[in-house]
């Protein structure tokens, strides 16, 4: 009998602290789609009484309870839950995968597409200004060279040339200027006196 009275007495479920935790515990669970799946095969949302509750629930989503919310999926399969159709497509295991699958893409992708939205955008890049073309360079002024004069030729004993003798004189020129001790060659004296005849040997 003393241990009979020692045990502790079980939770009442009209205490208002009791009821809280046990509204904010099932209410969590509803954030599994594998949870929900089992409640539509189980035909707990054939009960028209299990459907008001879930109304019931609704409280939930105010300011003053929602921050004891850890898992804030569960308000949103909370609204799904509403629909009739969402309660029967969740009786098929392959909802139950599309709904898992989503539930895994968005925490994947959450904090990305939340960043988005909180960071600032970066400015946007300067438009690169157009190449100029290098100033021209003026030419350097040109340098004046220095002009050696010609040295004058040293005096010769040939006749001078004329202003209008652009070109040297030939040597037969030289032979037959007047004036000039060089005797004229003949070519019959120097073939013998033959008058430049070959002698003809027989």
């Amino acid at each position: 009998m003393e241990e009979a009275e020692a045990r502790p007495a079980p939770p009442d479920p009209n205490d208002a602290r009791q009821r809280f935790l046990l509204e904010l515990e099932f209410i969590q669970c509803l954030a599994n789609p594998t949870y929900i799946h089992y409640l539509a095969q189980n035909r707990y949302f054939e009960d028209e009484a299990f459907i008001g509750y879930l109304k019931y629930l609704k409280y939930w989503q105010r300011p003053e309870y929602i921050k004891y919310i850890m898992y804030p999926h569960c308000l949103f399969f909370l609204e799904l839950l509403q629909n009739a159709n969402f309660r029967n497509a969740m009786a098929h295991p392959a909802s139950k995968e599309i709904a898992h699958r989503q539930q895994y893409f968005f925490w994947k992708n959450y904090r990305n597409n939340r960043l988005k939205h909180i960071l600032p955008r970066p400015p946007p890049e300067p438009t690169p200004m157009p190449a100029t073309a290098p100033a021209a360079v003026p030419p350097a002024a040109p340098v004046p060279s220095t002009v050696v004069p010609p040295a004058a030729a040293p005096p010769s004993s040939l006749p001078p040339m004329s202003a209008a003798g652009a070109s040297a004189m030939s040597p037969m020129q030289f032979a037959g200027t007047p004036g000039t001790n060089i005797p004229k060659n003949d070519m019959r004296n120097v073939m013998g006196g033959q008058g430049g005849r070959k002698r003809k040997i027989g």
